[in-house]
């Protein structure tokens, strides 16, 4: 059975909570929709109180309201029960927290490089046997995503992205970008990683709070 895809007017709402404050062809790259119709369907959400804009630091766009992270919410849970992927989220979700304490221990890795005098020195990326293993272990865990988040992609097509876009930014770090590791801004493996933890908890209905 084909992956079921997600309405537009869904994913159009959905797009701010996953990719936080976003501008219309931000929302539309990430789905592959037309700007012009994600536009018409973000001011149909602004004039419903569901989505709002904003500017900040040279920048606009699109951010959800609380009534809108409700509405999204209940629209993600609906089809959830219209796709019966209920399950297969949640057995992701299960799969993905462990990886995600391990993510974030290695990002703290690629970042800090503690020494005796000082314990949260920054990585100045001169110790080359330490970087070798942060980025084994990203790789690592880029196969293991991909694993954990297979069932769920093969039925809700919005979830199909998210391990070749960490494939491609551990791609582009493997040829010296090392920005590609934990950038803000661009398509790394952490803003991948964040965006996917983001998408199963709306999903999912899981407050961010309650995972300790």
């Amino acid at each position: 059975m084909p992956a079921a895809a997600s309405d537009v007017d869904d994913l159009v709402l959905h797009g701010p909570r996953v990719l936080g404050f976003a501008s219309t062809g931000r929302i539309a790259a990430h789905y592959g929709l037309d700007p012009d119709d994600v536009e018409d369907h973000l001011l149909g959400h602004g004039a419903r109180g569901w989505v709002g804009t904003a500017s900040f630091d040279g920048t606009s766009g699109w951010f959800l309201t609380a009534e809108g992270r409700a509405e999204d919410e209940r629209r993600m849970s609906a089809e959830l029960e219209r796709t019966g992927a209920r399950e297969i989220a949640g057995a992701a979700y299960a799969d993905f927290l462990p990886l995600n304490a391990r993510f974030t221990r290695v990002c703290t890795d690629w970042q800090l490089r503690p020494t005796r005098a000082d314990p949260l020195a920054a990585n100045d990326h001169s110790d080359r046997r330490w970087d070798e293993r942060v980025l084994r272990a990203l790789g690592t865990l880029g196969r293991e995503l991909t694993a954990a988040t297979a069932a769920l992609a093969g039925r809700l097509q919005r979830f199909d992205g998210y391990a070749p876009r960490y494939t491609s930014a551990l791609a582009r770090v493997d040829g010296g970008q090392w920005q590609y590791v934990a950038g803000p801004g661009i398509e790394s493996c952490h803003t991948v990683w964040m965006q996917l933890h983001e998408d199963l908890l709306a999903t999912l209905g899981i407050d961010r709070g309650s995972e300790g």
